[in-house]
This record gives structure tokens, sequence and C-alpha cells, in this order.
């Protein structure tokens, strides 16, 4: 009891309350006197009664912060290091504050503190974390195969499952259900097949339905075909008139 009443006085001693906190990491979104405002008043003890583990809670609570290491520097110091979300994507509809960070985690902020320009993810109601990343991936996999078309302004995932894309130049792309790779092996089909058609028809992309098995469907501004996907279209040279006999 003598040895524990020691030991509790000299972890009380006015040297060992906390003097600061270190923070180092990634601080792009949060400085000192904002980290200050949401974390100060929420501490309680000092170097050796303090729980590391509130906070670490604490400071991932912080806008922005995804993950936070919390050391103690002795005597009377913390040392905290952040991960900050890094922004992908927007997700949900306008009327949401939401982003996608680059691990497909959903997470709220302030999306007037983004300055590049995201597309939106647009996922059912109440899509849980295995909606969210799942939809990265596509995104990330359908970005390079539709650039040649536009970059993705929105990705659409329905209540049934199916999957269309609205591009930054407002061309819809309907791509239908199935698995990841027969959606991507349809984009590309498209892609592909595309250019041959433009040929004969020059006017902009307003709509594609890529969810024929050997075709699609392709509304082109002030024209409606329906286009062979299987093969690129046979494209004929004009024949040219027979030369007059000369005299």
């Amino acid at each position: 009891a003598l040895v524990w009443g020691v030991l509790w006085t000299v972890v009380r001693l006015p040297m060992f309350g906390l003097q600061g906190i270190t923070v180092l990491g990634e601080v792009e979104h949060n400085n000192a006197v904002t980290l200050r405002a949401n974390v100060v008043g929420r501490l309680h003890g000092n170097f050796f009664t303090i729980d590391l583990t509130q906070v670490r809670k604490v400071f991932e609570s912080v806008p922005w912060v995804r993950k936070a290491t919390v050391e103690r520097e002795f005597p009377n110091r913390l040392r905290v290091i952040l991960q900050e979300h890094h922004p992908v994507a927007y997700w949900g509809d306008d009327s949401e504050s939401r982003l996608l960070n680059s691990y497909g985690e959903v997470f709220d902020a302030n999306v007037g503190d983004v300055e590049e320009r995201l597309p939106t993810l647009d996922a059912p109601a109440n899509a849980g974390p295995g909606e969210s990343r799942a939809m990265l991936d596509m995104l990330r996999r359908l970005q390079p195969v539709l650039a040649p078309l536009g970059n993705i302004d929105t990705l659409h995932l329905s209540e049934r499952g199916s999957w269309s894309v609205e591009l930054d130049n407002d061309a819809d792309i309907q791509l239908g259900r199935g698995s990841e790779d027969e959606l991507i092996a349809r984009a590309q089909r498209f892609v592909r097949t595309l250019p041959e058609f433009k040929r004969q028809y020059s006017a902009p992309l307003q709509y594609a339905d890529l969810r024929y098995p050997e075709g699609y469907a392709v509304r082109l501004k002030g024209l409606t075909t329906w286009q062979d996907g299987s093969k690129p279209p046979v494209v004929r040279k004009p024949v040219k008139p027979a030369a007059s006999p000369s005299h």
C-alpha cells in the first residue's frame, strides 16, 4: 500500500501534466487552430493517466483525419501522427456532403475544401462498405477504357445492380448488369467499334445502350440507329463515275 501510495503521488506531480502535443504527418486540411478547437477540450489526464486509445479516437473524429497514431513523449507531451483522407469521388447525390477516399471508405467533410474535379458515385440507398469499394474498383477500371469518349462525370449503380455512366460531355452509357469483367468487356467492345461507326455518322454521342448480347444501340444528336458490335461496320467507298470516252 505504501509503494502504491508513493507511485500514485509521483504520477500526479505537476511536472507530468500534459504541456503540449506534437502533430506530424498529413495536415493539409487541418492546422493548429482547428486541431486545438476540436481536440484539446476533450483530452483528460496527464502523461501517465491519459487513455491513448481515447486520444486516438478524438483525433480521428476531426474532419479529414482518417487515422491517428498516438505515442507518449516523456515527460509531459504526446506525439500524434495523422493520415488524412484522400478524396477520389463524391458519394451520393448533390444534396449530400460525403466523399469517398482512396480506400473506398465514405467520410463526411466540407466538399468546398475539394479543389480538383471529382467524379460522383451514385449508389443505391443504404449502400454499405462493400458497395463503395466495388464502385471505386469499377470506376478505376472504367476510366481508362472510356477515356477516348470523355471523362466519367457520374457512375450509377441501381437497386437492381445495373450500371450506367454519364460522361462530362453529357453522353449517357448504359452498361447493364453482370460481373465486373463482363461490363468492362462491353465497354471495350463499344469503344473499339465506335470510331468506324462514326465515320458514317459524325454527330456527337448522346446515348448508348450496351445491354444487347451481340451489339449496342446508339443515339447520336439528331440520329438514332443500332450497331452490331460483333464486327466493325462495312464502310463502302463511293463509286467513281465511269470516264467519258475521248473524241
